[in-house]
């Protein structure tokens, strides 16, 4: 269902908007990566975007994701205490891969 016909004007799909928590630059809901608090207090990448917690979404800059771990901007945006070790390694590991892709991206 691209678009809704409501008596013979087609209106576009509606696109949520989203904020990156580090540069402010807002983007498709689908453009950028959600991380979402659950039950527990744990953080967790959710790529589907419909887990249930609450959630802080951040662009594809790998400088984002080193300025979130450094300035704290996921646990104020996800209102936790501090991260978990495991969670906090599971940032930095997605934060190398998007820096190991956009060297790959930039070199071919």
């Amino acid at each position: 269902m691209a678009a809704k016909v409501t008596s013979g004007v087609v209106r576009p799909r509606h696109v949520p908007q989203r904020t990156c928590i580090v540069c402010r630059q807002s983007d498709a809901k689908r453009a950028l990566i959600r991380l979402v608090r659950d039950a527990t207090g744990r953080v967790a990448i959710d790529p589907t975007g419909k887990r249930p917690g609450r959630g802080a979404y951040l662009c594809h800059n790998p400088e984002c994701w080193s300025q979130a771990l450094r300035r704290h901007a996921v646990e104020r945006a996800l209102k936790i205490a501090a991260l978990h070790p495991d969670d906090r390694a599971m940032i930095e590991q997605m934060g190398r891969q998007l820096l190991q892709e956009t060297m790959s991206t930039a070199s071919s």
